[in-house]
C-alpha cells in the first residue's frame, strides 16, 4: 500500500499523506500468502496483496475499488466494499459529510458514475 501512495503518479496531496501518516494508520507487512493465482487472474501486486493480509488477518471487511480484485475477493469469501461504500458508511455514523465527501471525490480521476454519488448525496442529505 505504502508504494502505491508515494508512488510519483500519485498526486501530491495522497504522497504528503503517506510521507507523514496519521497515528491510528497500521502498515502491515504482506504476508508470504501463495495468491500467484489472483494475479494470473489478471490483479496487479496490490490487489493480490491485499487479498492476501484480508485472508491472512480474517479481515471483516476489504476496501477494493478494481473490479477484477473485488471479483477475485469475493471469490475467496471476502466481503468487499469501495471507496464510495466507506464514505456511505462512515456518513451514516456521523464521521463525515456525504456531500462534501463526494463533491471531493467528483474533482479526481476516480471514476465513478455521478447518478450514484447523486443517489447516495440525496440519501444522507434526507437522513440529516
Amino acid at each position: 500500500m505504502e508504494a502505491e501512495l508515494a508512488d510519483p503518479d500519485a498526486p501530491p496531496s495522497v504522497r504528503n499523506w503517506i510521507a507523514d501518516p496519521p497515528a491510528w494508520l497500521d502498515v502491515q507487512e504482506t504476508p508470504a500468502c501463495p495468491l500467484g493465482q489472483a494475479i494470473v487472474e489478471g490483479l496487479d501486486e496490490g490487489e493480490a496483496a491485499a487479498i492476501g493480509l484480508a485472508i491472512s488477518l480474517g479481515a471483516d471487511l476489504v476496501l477494493m475499488d478494481d473490479r477484477k480484485g473485488v471479483a477475485v475477493a469475493r471469490g475467496k469469501g471476502l466481503r468487499v466494499t469501495g471507496t464510495v461504500g466507506i464514505l456511505d458508511l462512515a456518513a451514516q455514523r456521523g464521521l463525515v459529510n456525504f456531500a462534501q465527501a463526494a463533491n471531493r471525490l467528483r474533482r479526481t480521476n476516480f471514476r465513478i458514475t455521478g447518478e450514484l454519488l447523486d443517489s447516495l448525496t440525496k440519501k444522507h442529505a434526507q437522513q440529516s
